[in-house]
């Protein structure tokens, strides 16, 4: 599908799982080399910067906010004087908020827009602040999680830490890349449009370090969760087998008191008098109440 955006002199033309016939067509509208259109047919897994003709050609990967079967999302840029195209293969709802924001005419006015390099400055921008809204997103629920963590749920809350602990780990792995890609723009978009466009880059990778920054952030917190809810099971579990092993040495002796006086024998003590039975129930309760009070002076209970 392609939706065209025009505004000023600037087009941007948004590709969504292109089919060769938009990609051939954008090729001789805008002189595409025909190396970015074949490579805009296909999802890539490889982030690229590199310039072709009259045209910049970037593959960005970015983490989703929603769940899906894949965790990223590549965006593929070609950025050229008067132009910008993007293509994906799937929805994005920052991308979608751009364009009414574009369509608004409210994005360009924060920039001094003169070329297509301009548009991807404010659309990577766009993407990075939605990636920020993401990681409040996990910052509230790790402010759940904590909660439930001290009403006792901690045994619930493994797994719950290991979900947004794999969301976290997916997030960085999708990120790592752009810093370096971004430096990598930096001198080629340079001889493009220009020295004074590195300011540009660079107020991108600002954003960028935002969003590094508050990722780095909630990791630790997360690991820090970790740890207290991990600890807190232990020490559940300890107080659960420190009762068992006491209840297990009280009932061993008593067990073995009922046991002696369960013998078939000719002769045992007790046995045969006026309410032997209470007597030896009585030794055991007194046994109980040694025991008891033994466990209570080592500070066992």
């Amino acid at each position: 599908m392609l939706t065209r955006h025009s505004q000023r002199h600037l087009t941007w033309i948004d590709l969504v799982s292109p089919t060769p016939g938009e990609v051939r067509s954008l090729m001789e509208e805008f002189d595409l080399d025909p190396g970015i259109a074949q490579e805009l047919l296909m999802p890539s897994f490889r982030s690229k910067v590199d310039r072709r003709g009259e045209s910049i050609f970037l593959i960005f990967h970015f983490p989703l906010a929603r769940n899906t079967e894949r965790p990223e999302q590549e965006i593929d840029f070609v950025i050229g004087k008067h132009f910008l195209i993007t293509t994906r293969y799937d929805a994005s709802d920052p991308l979608h908020s751009f364009s009414t924001a574009f369509d608004a005419n409210t994005v360009l006015g924060r920039v001094t827009a003169s070329h297509g390099g301009h548009l991807f400055v404010a659309m990577m921008q766009a993407l990075y602040h939605s990636l920020i809204d993401h990681t409040e997103i996990l910052d509230r629920k790790l402010d759940d999680i904590e909660e439930n963590i001290f009403k006792g749920d901690e045994r619930r809350m493994v797994a719950e830490i290991s979900r947004v602990g794999r969301t976290i780990h997916d997030f960085r792995r999708a990120l790592l890349p752009h810093k370096e890609m971004l430096l990598s723009l930096e001198p080629v978009a340079g001889r493009f449009f220009g020295s004074e466009f590195g300011y540009h880059v660079q107020s991108v990778l600002g954003v960028y370090s935002r969003v590094e920054r508050d990722l780095l952030s909630v990791r630790e917190a997360l690991i820090e969760l970790r740890e207290t809810n991990n600890s807190l099971l232990t020490t559940k579990q300890n107080e659960i087998m420190k009762n068992l092993t006491i209840m297990a040495f009280v009932t061993f002796p008593l067990a073995l008191v009922s046991s002696i006086f369960g013998m078939n024998t000719a002769w045992l003590p007790f046995m045969g008098m006026v309410g032997d039975f209470w007597v030896v129930i009585g030794i055991m309760a007194t046994l109980t109440v040694i025991f008891f009070l033994y466990f209570r002076h080592k500070k066992w209970l």
